[in-house]
């Protein structure tokens, strides 16, 4: 199943979307700009092999819901998003305001 809910932060749009697979979720936050995801995004390829495309991106480990996505730390980060002041440590909630 496919979840998809807007998600308002400080007065932000964001949407966040869930897809429950064989024993685990992927999880998703996203604007226009960038996005947090849970332990399956790939930062490594979004930084090396797609560099060209400056994807604004974080990834946190651990995470089961949607709310524990917004407020775990983030363990790695995009080049794109070091250079928006997001850094591993920061909480999903807060780097989300700052791909605004």
């Amino acid at each position: 199943m496919v979840t998809m809910t807007p998600i308002v932060i400080d007065g932000n749009q964001f949407t966040a979307i869930t897809v429950a697979l064989p024993k685990t979720n992927f999880m998703a936050i996203t604007n226009e700009k960038g996005y947090i995801m849970c332990g399956a995004l790939d930062v490594a390829l979004l930084n090396e092999k797609l560099k060209d495309r400056g994807i604004i991106a974080g990834r946190a480990v651990g995470v089961r819901t949607i709310e524990q996505l917004l407020e775990a730390p983030l363990e790695s980060v995009t080049y794109e998003a070091e250079k928006r002041g997001i850094t591993v440590g920061t909480k999903g909630r807060d780097a989300l305001l700052k791909m605004m």
